[in-house]
């Protein structure tokens, strides 16, 4: 019957349906009593009043929409130790509530605990029986007991009826994921000893299903010794929610005052006032931070990734630059499950060295190299800059492409045009004259502007004179040879790691090496993204997509292609990533041979500032630089962030490696939920450097 029933009411119309599970869902018990009268108002609606409509399934937007504030999100929690101290230390005693308050744990939600368990039980569906359970278990004390305080041994007693799971294995299983995840806040760790050190009577009140004496070894494990007294609603049968435990407590110190700090505005806040304690709330970090992080992520991964972002951020104390929280939040993520994608792909394949090309692979390399320790790795100069003049003698197309096609009608003129290839020699040909398909006779000119109009012609000029031009550039390919010889000197099969995204960087160095140095090495390219259906080529790689030359995390054609169609270069989507792989270290220009104060090398700038160069004295060749990004502290603060969202998700989660089995799917999740309402945030925050494009 209740199968009908529920048939009738839910399943038989697909709007209908779908509305209901979005509410019912994932609640708890006061969520689900609301879907139950959402139901009956659904049905209502279609079979009373005629709204058919509720037939149809609600549309799904394609991604979520966060409206992001432009402040730094830490600005919204200005917590200060000392204010709180103060404003405790007023009362003869001091309470504190333990979980989301003393301590945390590193999820969004308490009740992701139970994934761990699941998996350690080798059971499926665990975090939802684990919650029903306890729920059920909670509705059977009221019934014979008047209220819902029930002990962790009476939920597992309900488990192993229910599931055949051994009560005390589970029990024990469940403080043993407890201990391992639970760390102290570390705001209130620091409220705490300031409090002790004044000689505050302190004790905790609780309600929770844990017993005391467990509670009691969490706590001064994480730090909280000489708590005076712990008062846990299970073992009085008494809650904080109804005012019970209060009114328990405040008898066993009624000559003193109290005041109570916790996060839960009604048990905490609420109903410690009506009891007679003061109080001083400590905000929820998580709800905080609710319409802030993205839930179209994977549950496991988003969880932690939610908890450690907004305990990091929301936990008081601290306050951060926009560039910091960019990283934290937005690359911190990425570059964890990129370095694990790109581990897992050598281990793979084979791969004996890893090359990180220069500047993406700065930060990359950093964090790979600390977590993976043992692996063979190197950070190697390489550049569209560089990678296009030794290309020229067999890719023509894309030096005239990237040097000239890329440039016109921006107000550049043909000195500087040629300046920028290396070419001022050609300057003395100039004036030169063309006829045009028309007959009429055109004049290029060093002081002409570079257009659409001339830019043919300019190219015609240069390919008349283009073995001149490769002889130039033969003695960078000998330099670039020597370098990489060797970087990859007993190497069999190397992999070039890159942000992306036509993958030409890795490629160009490997058709170099393999093909024109014959270096006795395989180079794989490794990249975070591919062109997209956005790009003008949007299927520029895909050869060597499809033959694994070339190998993507985020998206490609292949996979995850609702990325390959949101991500669009034309909305400055690359630069928003370039940005979180972004280095203080200045753009790399070029190989050339010998020591440029001997060999008359030293390049300058139109301004006549000298550009860096090192020298590699064991090769004789130079390695030259170009100019320095804008806001270079704003750079070393998103790789600041980056690297500490690493640490601390590598400090929670060391003993359970498959959660840094991120996918690029998720490390997309937070970019994704950066870029709603017209990426009005990420434009806010590019503001702040004023990036070049194609320039790495």
């Amino acid at each position: 019957m209740r199968m009908r029933i529920y048939n009738f009411l839910v399943n038989r119309h697909a709007g209908i349906r779908s509305r209901y599970h979005r509410v019912h869902d994932g609640g708890g018990w006061g969520r689900k009593i609301v879907s139950y009268l959402y139901l009956l108002c659904l049905n209502f609606g279609y079979y009373v009043l005629f709204c058919r409509f509720l037939d149809k399934e609600e549309a799904v937007a394609a991604y979520e929409e966060k409206r992001l504030p432009i402040l730094p999100e830490s600005e919204q929690q200005k917590l200060a130790v000392r204010d709180y101290v103060d404003r405790l230390s007023q009362y003869d005693v001091v309470s504190f509530d333990i979980f989301d308050t003393l301590l945390f744990r590193p999820f969004s939600e308490s009740a992701d605990l139970f994934y761990f368990l699941g998996e350690r039980l080798g059971l499926a569906d665990i975090r939802r029986i684990r919650m029903e359970q306890e729920q059920r278990t909670r509705l059977e004390c009221d019934k014979e007991q008047g209220h819902y305080e029930v002990a962790f041994a009476e939920i597992w007693a309900v488990m192993e009826r229910k599931t055949g799971i051994p009560a005390a294995q589970g029990m024990r299983l469940e403080e043993e994921l407890e201990e391992e995840f639970c760390y102290a806040n570390p705001f209130m760790q620091k409220v705490f000893e300031e409090l002790r050190e004044r000689g505050k009577q302190i004790i905790c009140i609780s309600d929770m299903y844990l017993p005391r004496a467990f509670l009691e070894k969490l706590l001064e494990k994480n730090g909280y010794a000489g708590i005076h007294k712990l008062y846990v609603s299970c073992e009085y049968g008494k809650s904080k929610a109804d005012g019970g435990l209060y009114r328990l407590v405040r008898e066993e110190f009624p000559l003193k005052t109290m005041v109570h700090c916790g996060d839960n505005v009604h048990s905490d806040v609420k109903m410690a006032k009506k009891c007679g304690l003061a109080s001083l709330p400590y905000p929820n970090v998580n709800r905080m931070a609710l319409s802030y992080r993205p839930y179209d992520i994977s549950p496991m991964v988003g969880g932690a990734y939610r908890g450690i972002v907004n305990h990091h951020l929301y936990q008081g104390g601290r306050s951060y630059t926009p560039e910091y929280e960019y990283g934290f939040i937005y690359g911190g993520l990425f570059v964890l499950g990129y370095c694990r994608f790109i581990h897992e792909y050598c281990a793979g394949h084979g791969v004996e060295k890893l090359l990180f090309l220069s500047r993406d692979g700065d930060i990359l390399k950093q964090v790979y190299d600390e977590m993976y320790p043992e692996e063979r790795t190197a950070y190697v100069y390489w550049s569209r800059l560089a990678a296009t003049k030794l290309m020229a003698a067999f890719d023509s197309y894309d030096y005239f492409r990237r040097y000239l096609y890329h440039k016109v009608n921006q107000g550049i003129s043909v000195h500087r045009i040629l300046e920028a290839m290396e070419l001022s020699f050609l300057s003395e040909f100039l004036p030169y004259r063309i006829s045009g398909e028309t007959g009429k006779q055109m004049v290029i000119r060093p002081e002409d502007e570079l257009t659409d109009r001339n830019v043919e012609a300019l190219e015609r000029f240069i390919r008349d004179h283009y073995a001149s031009v490769c002889s130039l550039y033969q003695e960078q390919q000998e330099a670039a040879k020597a370098y990489y010889e060797r970087e990859l000197r007993g190497i069999h099969r190397a992999a070039a790691v890159d942000i992306g995204w036509a993958g030409s960087g890795a490629m160009s160095l490997s058709y170099l090496a393999e093909r024109v140095w014959k270096l006795p090495c395989e180079i794989t390219g490794i990249i975070a993204g591919t062109n997209t259906i956005h790009n003008s080529e949007p299927d520029a790689a895909e050869p060597f997509l499809q033959k694994g030359k070339l190998v993507s995390y985020l998206y490609s054609q292949s996979h995850n292609r609702d990325l390959l169609k949101k991500h669009d270069p034309n909305k400055d989507y690359n630069i928003f990533w370039e940005l979180l792989l972004a280095s203080p270290a200045p753009q790399f220009t070029g190989f050339y041979k010998g020591c440029p104060g001997n060999s008359g090398g030293e390049k300058r700038d139109r301004d006549g500032h000298c550009f860096e160069s090192e020298y590699i004295k064991e090769l004789d060749i130079t390695l030259m630089f170009g100019k320095y990004d804008k806001n270079q502290e704003g750079i070393r603060e998103i790789r600041r962030g980056i690297l500490d969202f690493v640490k601390e998700y590598r400090s929670h989660f060391k003993s359970v490696p498959y959660m840094f089995c991120i996918s690029g799917r998720d490390a997309y999740a937070p970019m994704l939920a950066a870029a709603g309402h017209k990426e009005r945030y990420l434009r806010q925050l590019k503001k702040k450097f004023a990036p070049e494009s194609n320039v790495n």
